[in-house]
């Protein structure tokens, strides 16, 4: 039996469950508790510590022995007189004669309140990372840190790291009701140390779990969380974010490079480490400046354990990987870009998560971020779980993952990865495999739902920023906005036309004027959403050779076919995407482990392709013909689209100064006297000819300017008899 004091105000099941190390609210029973005793006011204190004989009590510079129990570990003291506010320290002493003193966490009010509980269960606490995860802060007058996670089905969740030695029965945390969320303020601790959490399921099984909201990891194949302050670092790019605010982005240019960090920059000198993000971003700006880039586009950066999953296997959503440095480093990263006219996409991942036991599967022993069901919960072809998009608490959990990148590290637009396998619940699966919706139908209507919120709230809470979808199916709407019935992104990857151009430039010549379709059909669907033109590090990989290798002939053959490429790219409609080491001519495909292939530009014919990419770059930049009406159907019109038989493609981009006339060879046949109705009368001078002896061309054109004859050609009353360059892009402006 307990001594009276010991019970005051408690029952003798608190006792046991916190001997067991079960109990949901051991601040109930821990830490100092207004009591009366024998008619006396005062302070009941208690702590345990599972493996100590002994334990003193230290307030104002006073000790006290703590009587024992015959619970083991267990110890209390009555202050009769006493009254809070009552700070104090537990020194507990052990067998061998050792002590530990702990500034004891169980005697700090809750640091989330009613308001943060209820908008969690509704799923619409959008800033719910302010409030998860580990925070240092002040409580109460002391500094600590303050740590809360969602286990709603645990029962018993402790925070363990280097402050305690990784021992679970130490610090369990304190359960907040039916929101299913446990918080702890543990004093004296703060940014740097490392910490996870322990939780026994309901079956009584130990899990060691990192929090879902770490900010910050140790680097791999460490996966503890760093806790860390994710408000410290000081921003310098207050213009760029006015700026950014107010921009019309279907109306700007938009030229991205694709980045993988781990793979673009090595220091050689240093046993080819990795660049830090603080190296990145100087090398980065000087690089993308050169070619008239206007975002970089980095694959996940989000910490992930396997380095060859590019980042798109993701285990701490909310902590920038700490393979390049810490999160100030990246925000320093993000800030330096934005400084010299840069902006920041990052690859964002909410479609599914690896199945590293350490992370999100089966978090508290249940099936809480993922579907249980395998038909609703696999993707078998990656071997990674889906999310349940249709709990709130997941929900909120990935939109408010989405709005955090954009608030604490302005970042200035996601790229949704693999959104085709969110949109449908039969995606790369066999009949069978597969569980219908409520009206029968293969839509996945919960992720549906989830990408429309995502998209509602990034566009009203971050005006300037925009998402990006990598879909690559037939759904209509993608871009449309919600309120109109749509998913609501602003921009599409035109998948389609990635893959009908490459297919379509892989063939030798000869053939081509038996596909031209293949360049043609994108114009029949341009203006059905806002669409990006990617030439991404998917079509790089795995054997399917870099875009130089792709394409067919000798090696002059290859670079001219190359720039032509690059040339129909950028004058076709839709903003711009290419994976870098392209603007190089690379011969090796794209490879996680190497680094861009920079010693290139010591050779005559890859400088030349790199200065015909900094000449389009330019050129693309400059003039808003190119991208001003880029999702208006006035701003490109076919001059003859239907030349097949020698496989010519002629068309205008028009904007609201001008006009550009854009005439592509795709044979190497050099034609000569080749009509092109025109809508102006007057000199027309080549801005761009792919062919020039400056790009490695053979310099066939025409003299760098040629007027108009009259004449109707095209359904125009003038026209221009042009030199066609063999396989070249020529580009002419009216003077």
């Amino acid at each position: 039996m307990y001594p009276e004091e010991l019970l005051l105000g408690l029952v003798v099941d608190d006792i046991d469950r916190i001997v067991r190390i079960e109990h949901s609210d051991p601040h109930r029973v821990l830490g100092a508790h207004p009591a009366r005793l024998r008619g006396r006011e005062g302070l009941i204190v208690r702590a345990f510590h599972p493996d100590a004989v002994g334990a003193h009590l230290s307030v104002r510079g006073d000790t006290y022995p703590m009587d024992t129990t015959s619970a083991p570990g267990l110890f209390y003291l009555w202050l009769p007189g006493e009254t809070f506010p009552f700070r104090h320290l537990i020194s507990f002493s052990f067998k061998n004669g050792s002590t530990w003193e702990c500034d004891t966490p169980y005697q700090f009010t809750p640091t989330l309140g009613d308001q943060d509980l209820h908008f969690v269960g509704e799923g619409k606490h959008y800033t719910l990372y302010e409030r998860l995860g580990a925070h240092p802060m002040m409580r109460d007058g002391v500094q600590g840190t303050a740590f809360a996670v969602w286990a709603p089905n645990a029962k018993r969740v402790s925070v363990i790291g280097e402050f305690n030695n990784w021992d679970g029965r130490l610090f369990p945390m304190r359960n907040m009701g039916s929101s299913g969320i446990w918080e702890l303020f543990i004093p004296n601790i703060g940014p740097g140390w490392l910490y996870k959490y322990e939780i026994k399921t309901a079956s009584d099984d130990l899990r060691i779990k990192t929090d879902p909201y770490a900010f910050f990891m140790e680097l791999r194949p460490g996966t503890a969380g760093r806790i860390w302050d994710i408000d410290g670092y000081v921003w310098g790019d207050e213009k760029w974010m006015q700026e950014r605010s107010q921009r019309d982005l279907f109306s700007q240019p938009m030229s991205i490079y694709e980045v993988h960090l781990g793979s673009w920059l090595k220091i050689a000198d240093e046993d080819y480490r990795w660049s830090t993000y603080r190296e990145a971003a100087v090398a980065l700006v000087e690089h993308v400046q050169q070619y008239g880039f206007t975002h970089v586009e980095l694959m996940p950066i989000m910490e992930h354990p396997f380095d060859a999953s590019w980042g798109y296997q993701v285990t701490g959503y909310f902590a920038p990987t700490s393979r390049f440095g810490t999160p100030d480093d990246f925000m320093y990263f993000v800030d330096y870009l934005h400084q010299h006219g840069i902006g920041v996409i990052l690859d964002w991942v909410p479609a599914h998560f690896p199945r590293d036991d350490f992370s999100l599967r089966l978090f508290d022993g249940t099936a809480l971020y993922e579907h249980a069901d395998p038909r609703q919960g696999e993707h078998r072809d990656w071997g990674t779980l889906i999310f349940n998009y249709g709990r709130n608490e997941v929900r909120n959990f990935l939109v408010g993952n989405a709005l955090y990148w954009l608030d604490k590290f302005h970042i200035d637009g996601l790229r949704v990865d693999a959104v085709a396998s969110l949109l449908y619940l039969d995606y790369s699966r066999e009949e069978g495999e597969w569980i219908p919706n409520r009206y029968g139908g293969n839509e996945n209507l919960e992720a549906i739902e989830f990408i429309k919120e995502f998209n509602v709230m990034v566009y009203s809470k971050f005006p300037g920023c925009f998402t990006v979808a990598e879909e690559s199916t037939a759904w209509t709407g993608v871009t449309t906005p919600t309120y109109l019935g749509g998913l609501g992104f602003g921009f599409k990857w035109d998948m389609g036309w990635m893959h009908d151009t490459l297919e379509y430039f892989s063939k030798d010549p000869v053939h081509r004027c038996f596909h031209h379709n293949d360049l043609t059909f994108s114009m029949m669907y341009a203006y059905s959403e806002n669409f990006i033109l990617p030439l991404s590090h998917d079509e790089v990989v795995y054997g399917k050779g870099s875009l130089l290798r792709k394409m067919p002939g000798d090696d002059w053959s290859k670079f001219a076919n190359f720039r032509l490429l690059l040339g129909y790219m950028f004058t076709h409609p839709g903003k711009k995407l290419l994976i870098a080491g392209s603007e190089l001519a690379t011969w090796n495909e794209w490879n996680h482990e190497s680094e861009l292939e920079r010693e290139l530009l010591q050779y005559p014919v890859h400088r030349q392709s790199a200065d015909y990419m900094k000449d389009l770059g330019r050129l693309y930049h400059e003039d808003g013909s190119l991208w001003c009406w880029d999702t208006r159907p006035e701003g490109f019109a076919w001059i003859d689209c239907n030349d097949n038989l020698n496989s010519v493609l002629s068309y205008l981009r028009r904007g609201p100064d001008g006009f550009l006339v854009c005439v592509l060879n795709f044979t190497p046949v050099v034609r000569h006297g080749y009509l092109v109705g025109v809508p102006e009368p007057g000199d027309y001078r080549e801005v761009l000819n792919s062919d020039s002896e400056f790009y490695g061309g053979g310099n066939i054109g025409n003299g760098g300017a040629v007027s108009t004859v009259p004449g109707e050609h095209h359904g125009y009353p003038q026209h221009l008899s042009l030199v066609l360059p063999p396989l070249a892009c020529l580009i002419l402006r009216k003077t």
